[in-house]
């Protein structure tokens, strides 16, 4: 998948070394505000709440999403915030982080789809790990984007009487 070696870790906010947050949140402003030129509320208040999956190689920070526990028993769990560093991009990194995080959704949310709010240029790389348009294109931060869903891998047997 990935044409480099990483770990994978998964850890709360409060699990995170300060230097860890940091990291993780530099990542996600150089790209998401910086790169993208992009105004907007990095630090949401969601960070606190979510899991944050790391893709790392020999201490270095390569990739990362954070993944939102459901609201509710039929809705879904969420991916976003999925970013792969500048300077490790052409590695498929982004096709290792998206496994990552659906595995670990379906893992800790066996019974919920998995949902995302996609940039609408991305629309077919999300397409390719099974999510599906589930919204009209928007914008948000000025920036077209689409909700997607990918239901469960396994559907829950039905009992017939």
């Amino acid at each position: 998948m990935a044409s480099t070696t990483y770990t994978a870790d998964l850890k709360s906010v409060d699990e995170l070394l300060a230097r860890e947050l940091y990291d993780l949140l530099k990542m996600r402003v150089d790209v998401f505000v910086v790169e993208q030129n992009c105004a907007y509320p990095e630090l949401d208040g969601k960070d606190i709440d979510a899991l944050h999956l790391r893709l790392m190689e020999s201490g270095e920070l390569l990739a990362s999403a954070r993944i939102l526990k459901p609201h509710g028993p039929q809705d879904p769990s969420k991916i976003g915030r999925v970013v792969v560093s500048p300077a490790h991009r052409g590695k498929r990194l982004g096709d290792a982080l998206m496994s990552e995080a659906i595995s670990a959704c379906e893992r800790l949310y066996p019974a919920n789809p998995i949902g995302l709010s996609a940039q609408a240029h991305l629309r077919r790389f999300y397409e390719a790990f099974g999510f599906v348009v589930a919204s009209e294109e928007y914008l948000e931060d000025g920036i077209p984007h689409i909700d997607m869903v990918r239901q469960l891998a396994i559907q829950p047997a039905r009992i017939l009487s």
